[in-house]
């Protein structure tokens, strides 16, 4: 962000009394790393993209997160998506209806970038080539996954399979002068037979061509120790999803189940605002590599007040 941006921004902010004026200095430096994953508003943004994400750049998000299917996605994805759309009550995704250019045009009108997209195996394994056009206009640079789907983890030597997998994704992603990131959730946290999942996919997967986006609030559900992850893979972990926790909780199983997830759902609240070291997770985070924090409330409430509060605790950080 630009100094006359800036400042814009941060006069706004303070007028209506979410940025004291005494804090700007301090606030200046972590602006441009506070970004939010745009799964936190499916809702606003299906009913008015451009107004969603006036909000978010009011509030000082300057990097947003997309999420998929898009227009290109593997029709797998596309069909999956249409039954979930229509049980949490909204129907569109990745660009809303609009087109690459459109979108490309709104977010340098509000100061916006991408840094990363989630999308889905198939169409990481199918699409590359299609995601890096997509990429050369809208200048993200992860392609994500965020979620390894169920059947394709059931067993240590699916996620063998699954580290293989993700060794070819991650090359092929490379040539298209892209890079691939695993999202965690709950699930894999925990020994199988000895072995923790995660920690395999780790240890099996080229560190120069397969990443990482550790989401804090799962990886607590599911019982691991996010600074302690960081430490143990530096330079893995390239982005990083926060969201606090109201109250010390985890999955009643192996975080493997959407039941499971969906409980912990209430949980869920805005930076600052519970238990989780919130401060030392994100300065161990920039110890070892993280170059993108990013807000995700899921289907938030109030996003106006509660994402408000994510940014102001994450841009008062050193």
């Amino acid at each position: 962000m630009d100094r006359r941006k800036f400042l814009r921004h941060s006069s706004a902010l303070a007028a209506i009394g979410i940025l004291p004026i005494s804090s700007l200095k301090a606030f200046m430096p972590d602006m441009d790393k506070v970004g939010i994953q745009l799964f936190s508003i499916p809702k606003m943004l299906n009913e008015d993209f451009v107004g969603a994400l006036t909000m978010l750049s009011e509030l000082g998000y300057s990097e947003i997160e997309l999420f998929g299917p898009y227009s290109f996605s593997a029709q797998s994805a596309k069909d999956q998506w249409a039954a979930i759309g229509q049980m949490l009550g909204f129907t569109e995704s990745g660009l809303f209806g609009l087109e690459g250019s459109e979108v490309k045009s709104i977010m340098n009108d509000l100061g916006l970038t991408t840094p990363s997209v989630h999308t889905d195996l198939d169409t990481l394994e199918t699409k590359m080539e299609e995601l890096a056009a997509a990429a050369e206009l809208l200048g993200y640079t992860y392609v994500c996954l965020p979620a390894i789907p169920d059947p394709l983890r059931q067993t240590m030597d699916d996620y063998r399979r699954m580290a293989e997998r993700f060794n070819k994704i991650g090359e092929n992603a490379l040539s298209h002068g892209l890079k691939f990131a695993y999202h965690n959730h709950g699930y894999g946290l925990q020994e199988v037979d000895g072995i923790v999942p995660l920690q395999l996919i780790f240890d099996e997967t080229d560190a120069d061509k397969v990443f990482f986006e550790m989401d804090i609030f799962w990886t607590a559900g599911g019982k691991a120790d996010p600074v302690e992850y960081l430490r143990n893979y530096p330079g893995r972990y390239k982005l990083m999803h926060i969201k606090d926790m109201r109250e010390a909780v985890t999955f009643s199983g192996d975080g493997s189940t959407s039941d499971q997830w969906f409980a912990l759902f209430p949980y869920m609240t805005s930076a600052g605002e519970g238990v989780m070291d919130l401060e030392s997770i994100v300065a161990v985070g920039k110890e070892t590599g993280v170059d993108h924090f990013l807000v995700e409330q899921d289907l938030v409430q109030n996003p106006e007040t509660a994402l408000k509060k994510s940014i102001d605790y994450l841009g008062a950080l050193e």
